[in-house]
Order: structure tokens, then sequence, then C-alpha cells
């Protein structure tokens, strides 16, 4: 038991299975539904953004052949591990978010001047916050109790060539989502602890 489990409001079986226990996979077995599929990103989208914009994009790659295109953009050592998943996701960040402004925040638009004005800071933003909602979509995929195994070792270029040729959207991450598969972990590495990296001022 640590301080966490003590002073969490959720129990300590979901602080380990969602924290504290919690291990990027490297191999992956059993089903993940479309009802699953749909429920981590209906946990993910709760998570805060700024101006509540939500510019995450998630492309679900079950079937055959774009599964084998997507695995041709990987580093080497990760084309197995995503071969073997049930599910992979690939989160992108929309690149004209602040057009759907009128949905997101339809209460106070004049924020999305600056953004029309501005592409790169709209890029900026985009890019920053999908990869804030990114967290948000390890830590749902953990909750309903699979593994997640994100991945940047991959040629994005070549996957919105693939999946994105418009350019509506940029990919960022490669996420393998099943139970973990044989051999999926290795030895636990180190964290860093509270006071290697934290400090009060």
């Amino acid at each position: 038991m640590t301080i966490a489990h003590e002073e969490a409001v959720i129990d300590a079986a979901a602080v380990d299975a969602i924290f504290a226990e919690a291990r990027t996979a490297n191999s992956f077995a059993g089903e993940v539904s479309e009802e699953q599929a749909q429920a981590i990103y209906e946990l993910t989208k709760f998570g805060p953004t700024a101006f509540n914009s939500q510019p995450l994009r998630v492309t679900y790659v079950r079937s055959d052949e774009p599964r084998a295109k997507l695995v041709e953009t990987l580093s080497p050592g990760n084309k197995a591990k995503t071969a073997s998943a049930p599910l992979v996701a690939v989160l992108s960040y929309d690149t004209a978010w602040h057009e759907q402004w009128d949905k997101f925040l339809p209460v106070y638009s004049a924020p999305k001047a600056m953004y029309d004005a501005n592409p790169e800071f709209t890029a900026t933003t985009g890019n920053n916050n999908a990869h804030l909602q990114a967290g948000y979509f390890i830590l749902a995929v953990r909750s309903l109790g699979f593994a997640a195994g994100p991945m940047t070792g991959a040629d994005f270029a070549a996957i919105d060539a693939e999946f994105f040729p418009a350019g509506d959207q940029k990919s960022f991450l490669v996420v393998n989502i099943g139970q973990p598969g044989p051999d999926a972990f290795g030895e636990a590495k180190p964290k860093f602890a509270y006071e290697d990296v934290v400090r009060t001022v």
C-alpha cells in the first residue's frame, strides 16, 4: 500500500489496474469488441482540453489490409506487436479542429479568431491537446481491463499518407490494445521518486 492508494477516492484494485501495476504490453491476445472500443473513447472524451477543443481523432485498425500497411510503417521492433494486437488505434489530431468551435464551445467563440489568424498556433494547440487526450486514452484502455502498448516508433508521414491523404489529420501515436499475450512484460523499469522530480515553491 502506498500513499497513492491511501489518498485515492477509487479503490486499491482500480489504482493498481490503472496506475500502480499497469504495464506496457509487448504481445497481445484475446479480443476487443466494438462495444469495448467505443467505451474507450467514451471515457477518453471526458478529459479536459483547452477551450474544450477535443482535437484527438482515433482510427481503429482491425481489417487485414490496413493492418498490414500500418505494420510496414513501424520500426522493426514494433511490427510483431501491432501484428498480434486484437485492436490497434492510430491517434491523430484534426488539423482544422478550430472549425468545430460551434460544436465544442458554442457559448464563447471569441478565441476562435486568434486560431483563424495563426495556422502554426492552431497546429501546436491541436497537437498538444491531442497528446493530452492520448494520456486519457491509455488510462481508459486500462480501466476496461486491457493492456495498452503506445508506440512512437513509426514513420508518421507514411501513416498520414496512407490513412489521411487529404491532410485533415496528423498522426502521432500508435496504440496496441488487448489482453497481455505470452511474455508480454519484461522486468519492471524504475520510476523516479517524488523527491527526484517534484519541488514546491
